[in-house]
């Protein structure tokens, strides 16, 4: 049924979403962006899962958007770049608004979208040696879709270190942006990943989903209105002049014109 994910269940009710893109260090392609969504929906709807883990096979969690497909938005009509950018942030809502829990677990690096997956589970918990970046703004790009998200995990304050400079951060400075919970030995992040689903198990599934669709009207404002803006200004950057120079440059393996 899928071909860039997998959904695995236990006998206990909880699901594992993975990531399979292991050859492309899960980088979000645009068949992966509509399997996802179609996942978000399925495992939604299941009243058999308790909670979701968000998992990814191979040495990466998530590189971000696939630069394949991001080339293609540039030679695409505007209306077509609008309609992709449009897919990649319901996606990113489906799963945020999931009325499951929905549990992080980053055993890889993360950059970009990568990070935005993060910051839609309710909890992540990272291996110590991943690191983690907004690197969007090196390739002329903006973290645009990804951005409520971002905000809403790590606040305003904490989300301008690293929101504009490109930087990669290590696990344990995620964890001090609040974009990871836990930071652990990769041989104890099973364990730490079960330790946050397993309350979950005891508590009424009902009374979960309403309580997080609580907190989500309580935290940030993330509505259409908000989404709209950010698929506008994501498509804004792909048919200005810095985004198309930075894929470029990438596939040519050089520097971009403004790189110092």
């Amino acid at each position: 049924m899928y071909e860039t994910i997998s959904i695995e269940h236990d006998g206990r009710g909880v699901a594992t979403l993975r990531l399979e893109r292991a050859e492309k260090h899960n980088a979000l392609s645009g068949q992966m962006i509509g399997e996802l969504t179609q996942a978000a929906a399925e495992l939604g709807g299941d009243a058999r899962v308790r909670a979701v883990v968000l998992a990814a096979a191979g040495k990466s969690f998530c590189a971000g958007g696939d630069l394949g497909w991001m080339r293609q938005q540039f030679e695409a009509a505007p209306a077509d770049r609008n309609r992709e950018a449009a897919r990649l942030a319901h996606m990113l809502q489906a799963l945020n608004t999931l009325p499951k829990p929905l549990i992080g677990r980053i055993q890889g690096n993360a950059f970009g979208g990568g990070v935005g997956m993060a910051s839609v589970c309710d909890v992540a918990v990272g291996a110590d040696h991943v690191l983690m970046g907004l690197t969007e703004t090196r390739l002329g790009l903006i973290p645009a879709t990804i951005g409520p998200y971002v905000c809403a995990r790590m606040g305003e304050a904490k989300a301008r270190r690293v929101f504009m400079s490109g930087r990669r951060f290590d696990a344990a400075e995620a964890v001090r942006l609040d974009l990871l919970a836990r930071a652990v030995p990769a041989a104890d992040l099973d364990a730490a990943v079960e330790a946050e689903v397993t309350p979950y198990l005891s508590c009424a599934p009902g009374a979960v989903a309403r309580a997080k669709a609580l907190l989500r009207d309580l935290g940030p404002r993330i509505d259409e209105e908000v989404i709209a803006h950010t698929v506008a200004e994501l498509a804004a950057c792909w048919e200005g002049e810095e985004a198309p120079e930075g894929i470029a440059a990438f596939f040519d393996k050089r520097s971009p014109g403004w790189a110092s």
